[in-house]
Order: C-alpha cells, then sequence, then structure tokens
C-alpha cells in the first residue's frame, strides 16, 4: 500500500511539476482570439451643400457666411445648391439678397434669393399684391411698435359738416382690416438684437388693386390715417369687407367724394 500511494503521489508531483513547466513558457506569448467575422456596415453616401453659417435675416446681404456642408446624399432634394453641380456657388451668390429669413446650416437655395440686379421689395410682393406708401408718425402708428410684417388696422379720421349748420365734427372710420406691413421707411426687417422701437415716417403697405384704391382716395380725404397694431393671433382672421363706398364705381372714370372745408362733393375721375 506504501509502494502505491508513493506511486500516486510520483505522478502528481510529475503533473504539477510539467503544468508550471508549460506555465512558464507560454508567460508572455500572445493569446490569438478568434473573431467571428461581422458584415461592414455600408457606408453613406455624402455629398457636400451650400449652407449658411449664421442668420441671414429678411434683406441680409450674403458674404462670408456661406459655406459647403457634408449632407447626406439621399437627404438632398431639388433646389439643394450641391458642390458636384455648382462649385463656383460661394463665389457666384456673393452680394445677393436674402427674401425670407435663413438660419444656420440651413441649404441655401435659389428661391430664398434676390439677385443683385433685382428689386427687393417687388420680390417679396405676392403675385396681384401693391405695394403703397403712407405717412405715419409715432402717434399714428402705435407709438412706434409697428414692425415690418406686423397685421394692421387703417383708420381714417375725416371732418363732417355739423348737422342744421351746426359746428363741424370728426368722423371715424376703420377703412381697412388686417393689413401687413412691408417695411418702415426702408427697414424691411427687425433690428438683429429683437424687436425694437423705431419710429418711422413712411409705412409701406401690402394691398389689393382695390384696397391701394381706397388708401389713395383716403389720403386726400383724411385729417389723419392711423394705423391700429393687430394681435398676432388675429393675423389670419378673415378680413372684412374694405370701404368700397370711398370709390363711386371702379376704375378709370371713377368718381370720389371729396371732403373740402367741410363740403362734400363728388369728383370725376380724368379718363
Amino acid at each position: 500500500m506504501k509502494s502505491t500511494r508513493l506511486v500516486v503521489f510520483g505522478v502528481a508531483l510529475a503533473s504539477a511539476a510539467a503544468a508550471g513547466y508549460l506555465a512558464l513558457n507560454m508567460q508572455g506569448q500572445p493569446v490569438e482570439v478568434v473573431q467571428v467575422g461581422q458584415p461592414e456596415a455600408p457606408r453613406m453616401e455624402i455629398e457636400n451643400v451650400l449652407v449658411t453659417a449664421e442668420v441671414i435675416p429678411v434683406g441680409g446681404i450674403l458674404e462670408a457666411q456661406l459655406k459647403w456642408q457634408e449632407w447626406p446624399k439621399s437627404g438632398i432634394t431639388e433646389g439643394f445648391i450641391t458642390q458636384s453641380a455648382r462649385p463656383q456657388a460661394v463665389e457666384e451668390l456673393q452680394g445677393s439678397v436674402a427674401r425670407v429669413v435663413i438660419f444656420p446650416g440651413e441649404p441655401i437655395r435659389d428661391a430664398k434669393l434676390v439677385g443683385k440686379d433685382q428689386s427687393l421689395m417687388s420680390s417679396i410682393l405676392p403675385a396681384g399684391r401693391r405695394a403703397v406708401a403712407v405717412e405715419i408718425s409715432a402717434d399714428t402708428s402705435a407709438g412706434g411698435f409697428i414692425l415690418p410684417n406686423d397685421y394692421v388696422d387703417l383708420i381714417m379720421t375725416r371732418r363732417s359738416p355739423g348737422l342744421n349748420g351746426g359746428p363741424e365734427t370728426f368722423v371715424t372710420d376703420t377703412i381697412l382690416q388686417n393689413i401687413r406691413i412691408l417695411a418702415i421707411d426702408q427697414t424691411i426687417r427687425e433690428d438683429e438684437e429683437g424687436r425694437k422701437v423705431k419710429v418711422g415716417q413712411t409705412a409701406t403697405l401690402e394691398l389689393s388693386p382695390q384696397q391701394a384704391e381706397i388708401v389713395t382716395v383716403a389720403q386726400q380725404m383724411a385729417e389723419r390715417l392711423t394705423l391700429s397694431l393687430r394681435s398676432t393671433a388675429d393675423a389670419a382672421d378673415k378680413a372684412q369687407p374694405s370701404a368700397d363706398y370711398l370709390l363711386n364705381g371702379t376704375g378709370k372714370g371713377s368718381s370720389v367724394k371729396v371732403i373740402k372745408s367741410g363740403q362734400i362733393t363728388e369728383v370725376g375721375a380724368v379718363k
């Protein structure tokens, strides 16, 4: 029994020695790790698109704000300006004017720009509309708080002869409602630092052709024209009928009511 135990002990000792020897020899050797192969993700196709690096307000001039930016080719839509199609676009568009506000990182489109030789006002005026200037002051323009793209009502104050020879009175009529302001003097955008008070001398209104005629007559009849600022919540309201009673008929040859020295007369327009 003792000899058997000695044999087992000797075998165990030899195994331990062999394991230690193997461990010492393998120390510091790189271990090869077999990885299961994974399919490589498909690469996204990229195209350079012309964008702006900063806010360009309405009427802002394009100068050094333009840059090329990588854009997923699958996300490019019609109207985007790409470097492959127009490599000289940065130089070509220098001096163009923004028709609308363009925000940082927003792709530039030709439809948002006005060419160097084009008028900005005629470009931002919708088809079928007219731009008419009206004289204003701080006390007739909501204290100067009216700014471009605000909506206003136009109020006319005029003299009216007294009844039965009595003293003259003043009559006030709202002749136009929900009219958009295109510009105050030559300013067609808000101040870059926010909505600051600006007291201008002339407001340019966006009108229909008939409204333009009404305003022209009203400026001759009125003692004062006042702009009444509307809430932005009311801007979508449908405008009430215009004061077409100021016009007797339409177009050339129509007559208009004129108040002069308290007397109301009808004058025919020259055909």
